[in-house]
């Protein structure tokens, strides 16, 4: 009987969705595991064959907890908001909603067809008002909280206020502004009520302020530092400045040591836990003050080395530093202008990875050396960003490299304080040992002395204190976006007010536009009913705006991430209309036991998702502080790209091989015009790229040969491979094994069609074990002990191999198997049945198949996993090398427990020697039982 890979696929693809066949019960006597994959976007692009590499881990991990017993939940959905849908929108006039719906009907049908073992039941999307009502709640429940430093926990803005009340601010531990002002509890009750929201509004979690942002002009909106490459937005291409506008911000500065602290407690690899630590960014040194001349204002700086304060010859602040504009003398106004433009077109990252360029401009001004009382020239530099520390450095070029660069660039004292230490040619950055030298105080002291002292004589004289500062900056969480969740804000006198959950969730209005207006609001300033009646509690008309009863609302949307951010615990509890997930059900899954996705997302959505987990525990939401226990990045599945070469200058395209020179141009080809032999369709490529109908193309023998090169797959570059042909040609079991097969799940692995073969015939192998010929063909005699033997090794091995996310290893094992047991001619149920469940989580429409054959009526699913016994590999007999006179004639199988005397006798017996001997005496027999018999004559 032929392997009719569709119609089983087929077949078993209904089965399992008409019969629910995985879903999840929130009441199980079984243990739990949660496995999750990162939420998939649903581009209108659909899915290549690198996109399911994750899912097909993820999968065969499920589909083998299933096996071990385990209640199972692996959902899956859509983070179905977001800017791509919206760009789309804005080209063609046709509603997010719909190309979101379009997109994600292309996307499940391509899901169904690999055959993941899904729970559809639960399926989320973020754009969905029922899900955006809850990511709107917990919004509201950031907004009405603050973060008690001394207990590090978040507490209710309710509890702040009645501290405020009985004590005022000063004695109160809490993250807030910078700008935070102490006041009595006497001042506190005197403020009005406005004055009171503004202050609170310095303490709340999430909170209005102006902010320098990502700003997209051609997009018309903010964005985030992952959005950006180059300088440019990853979509688009289009310029980004820097820009301060007034935003909502996230505060999780203010849990920075615990999402650092909280690393030590989870499964994850060290490089993806190094990369959170360094975006955290802990150091520990000194806040200093330094006083700006002739004026009243002093600049504070961050330093870990308040040691070397004595080398301080400059100071650089942030070109967008607050006080740049207003100590910048005229002379040098115009100047320091042109450069804070220019500046403002660089990106951060670009800032921080320019290493090369030392650019700076002299502001006129001077600061006040705390000790000396010195002048110091304040300059400002682009290699200064103002969301890091405090925007400012004190300069000490003996110490830094960057600013011994800059001082040496714009000719600047290089004074040094390092005893016995050159610093001519190069900063020195050593601290064990070093003694400091030419610092007043601190001259003859060791680091750790030093930076004690001055330390302790900052604080004496009130210019400063010691510090521990973080990196990690609060996140700005608005967008000026249509295609995302609206904020559940609407202002009474500027200030934001919250709509209660009983009228969530507030859902997106229409809009004939999804530009910004006119004015350059946001695109639900396009918005006609965009109001909030509080008498009525709904969206009115704007021309009803009054100011007693109804307000405007919030013109900007929330970022992708803050759907992503919670995700994980409604899938525990999907459709909830009560809460967000029921005490009940997180109480049973938890939180993620295996979570798979990119690398890409460790210092976003990994730590956001932390940051509202750890914040939902505090308020008594969910009972664990960390989303996911164990983290696994799968690497890239690379395309092979096809190349023509066009001559420069000229409509001609030469072969590969007759290349001569660097006078060509290579340009990608689409990869479905060039066939195994790396040939090209000539007249399929001109039809593709018309501008080249009247192309001349040099060929070798008739060929025109293309070029190869492995590289990211991508639309772009003409080099995906669309999993539905796959399956299509070879199946999805084929498909599902040859992606684990390429390499280790973790690791960067080129896509090559051609392999695919090798284990498409595989899985035919595999089918002809159970059939002869046309029939299918298993028998209940007992199985041979070669057969137990490859079975139990493949048990031991496969199972090892999973247990370790190993999976390539493990088709290999199963390639190994089926030659051993077909070169065994092996059809006993014994072996056969156990071996249709091992490979299950791998290949589950041709399990499913063969256990049917089998004689089972439920699904493979509900199989219990084959148990490994050590006892059919300890080998029984043993093959002796028999040798005459050290020459090995013939072997013969013993019992490996057979004495030597006995095996003296059977060999001597047998023919084969009496025939060697030809009426002999031998001299001597040479027996080492387990290893050797040799007959010496």
């Amino acid at each position: 009987m032929s392997y009719h890979f569709n119609k089983i696929e087929e077949k078993w693809q209904k089965y399992w969705a008409e019969n629910q066949t995985f879903k999840a019960n929130n009441d199980s006597d079984k243990p739990k595991y949660y496995v999750l994959d990162m939420f998939p976007y649903p581009s209108g692009a659909g899915l290549h064959v690198g996109h399911p590499l994750g899912y097909i881990a993820s999968d065969i991990y499920a589909r083998f907890k299933r096996h071990k017993g385990f209640n199972v939940l692996h959902p899956q959905g859509y983070d179905s908001f977001g800017l791509p849908a919206e760009q789309y929108a804005i080209q063609t006039g046709q509603h997010p909603a719909v190309t979101t719906e379009n997109n994600i009907a292309r996307y499940r049908e391509q899901l169904d067809k690999i055959g993941f073992s899904f729970d559809w039941s639960r399926e989320v999307r973020t754009s969905e008002p029922d899900y955006y009502k809850w990511t709107q709640w917990i919004f509201i429940q950031l907004f009405e909280s603050w973060y008690d430093q001394e207990a590090e926990k978040s507490r209710p803005i309710s509890e702040l206020e009645e501290i405020f009340t009985s004590e005022g601010n000063s004695r109160i531990n809490a993250a807030c502004d910078n700008d935070t002002e102490e006041f009595s509890a006497a001042e506190w009750n005197k403020y009005s009520a406005d004055e009171k929201e503004q202050i609170l509004l310095k303490y709340r979690l999430t909170y209005l302020a102006e902010a320098e942002v990502n700003w997209c002009p051609q997009l018309g909106t903010v964005l985030a530092n992952d959005e950006i490459v180059n300088g440019v937005s990853e979509r688009g291409g289009y310029p980004v400045i820097r820009k301060k506008m007034t935003q909502w911000s996230m505060r999780i500065s203010a849990f920075a040591e615990r999402l650092l602290q909280g690393l030590n407690k989870i499964d994850w690899t060290e490089s993806l836990k190094e990369s959170q630590r360094n975006w955290i960014g802990k150091s520990v040194g000194a806040h200093v003050d330094f006083k700006i001349k002739d004026t009243d204002h002093t600049v504070g700086v961050f330093t870990t080395r308040p040691d070397t304060i004595f080398g301080v010859s400059f100071m650089t602040l942030a070109p967008e530093h607050d006080l740049v504009k207003e100590i910048t003398t005229e002379a040098h106004r115009e100047e320091v202008e042109a450069y804070i433009e220019a500046s403002a077109k660089r990106s951060e990252r670009e800032r921080m990875a320019d290493v090369k360029s030392i650019t700076g401009v002299f502001t006129g001004a001077y600061a006040e050396h705390p000790f000396t009382g010195e002048s110091i020239p304040i300059w400002i530099g682009d290699y200064v960003l103002a969301g890091y520390g405090t925007g400012a450095v004190m300069a000490v070029p003996c110490g830094d490299q960057r600013d011994h660069d800059f001082a040496r660039h714009f000719d600047l004292p290089i004074p040094n304080i390092f005893e016995n230490i050159d610093v001519s040619q190069e900063a020195y950055a050593g601290k064990e040992g070093t003694v400091i030298a030419n610092s007043d105080f601190l001259s003859g002291l060791e680091y750790k002395e030093a930076l004690n002292k001055v330390i302790l004589e900052l604080e004496k004289t009130g210019q400063g204190y010691g510090k521990t500062n973080y990196r990690l900056r609060d996140a700005v969480f608005s967008r000026q976006r249509y295609w995302g969740e609206p904020f559940p804000v609407y202002y009474v006198n500027g200030l934001p007010k919250m709509i209660d959950l009983e009228h969530l969730p507030l859902r997106l209005p229409e809009v004939e536009k999804y530009l910004p207006t006119e004015t350059g609001e946001p695109p639900l300033g396009n918005a006609t009913e965009w109001a909030w009646d509080t008498k009525n509690n709904k969206v009115v008309s704007n021309s009803e705006i009054d100011d007693e009863t109804v307000f405007p609302l919030e013109l900007n949307t929330m970022p992708g991430w803050a759907g992503s951010s919670w995700y994980l615990f409604r899938y525990m509890d999907a459709g909830n209309p009560d809460r967000f997930v029921s005490e009940e059900a997180q109480k049973y899954w938890e939180n993620v036991d295996l979570y798979i996705g990119g690398s890409e997302h460790a210092t976003g959505h990994l730590l956001y998702s932390r940051f509202w987990t750890k914040f939902l525990y505090d308020r008594g939401w969910l009972t664990v502080e960390e989303p996911f226990k164990k983290l696994i990045n799968q690497g890239m599945i690379l395309g092979t790209s096809a190349f023509v070469y066009r001559l420069e200058g000229e409509n001609v395209f030469v072969s590969k091989n007759q290349i001569k020179g660097n006078n060509v141009q290579p340009i990608h080809a689409d990869v479905s015009l060039v066939n195994a032999s790396d040939e090209l369709d000539i007249e399929g490529f001109k039809k593709w790229r018309p501008e080249f109908a009247d192309a001349k193309f040099l060929t070798e023998d008739g060929k025109y040969i293309v070029g190869r090169e492995v590289e990211k797959m991508s639309k772009s570059k003409y080099n995906v491979v669309n999993p539905d042909e796959i399956c299509k040609d070879y199946g999805a079991d084929t498909l599902r094994m040859y992606e684990m097969f390429l390499g280790p799940l973790e690791q960067a692995k080129p896509w090559n069609t051609a392999g695919i073969t090798g284990v498409h015939s595989f899985l035919k192998k595999l089918w002809k074990l159970y059939h002869e010929g046309d029939d299918f063909s298993v028998s209940n005699e007992k199985a041979s002990a070669d057969s137990l033997k490859t079975l139990h090794k493949t048990i031991k091995k496969v199972t090892e191999d999973i247990e370790e996310f190993s999976f390539n290893t493990s088709v290999s094992t199963f390639m190994i198997c089926v030659n051993e047991l077909t070169a065994q001619k092996c059809n006993s149920r014994e072996i056969l049945e156990p071996l249709a469940v091992l490979i299950a989580p791998y290949a589950p429409h041709i399990a499913e198949e063969l256990w049917e054959k089998l004689g089972n009526s439920d699904s493979i699913t509900t199989a219990e996993y084959p148990v490994f016994e050590e006892k059919y590999l300890v080998e029984s007999t043993k093959n002796y090398p028999v040798s005459f006179n050290g020459k090995m004639r013939f072997t013969m199988e013993l019992p490996l427990d057979m004495g030597k005397d006995e095996i003296e006798q059977n060999v001597m017996n047998d023919e084969r020697t009496q025939k060697q001997l030809d009426g002999r005496t031998p001299k001597k027999v040479i027996v080492v039982p387990g290893k050797i018999v040799n007959i010496v004559g």
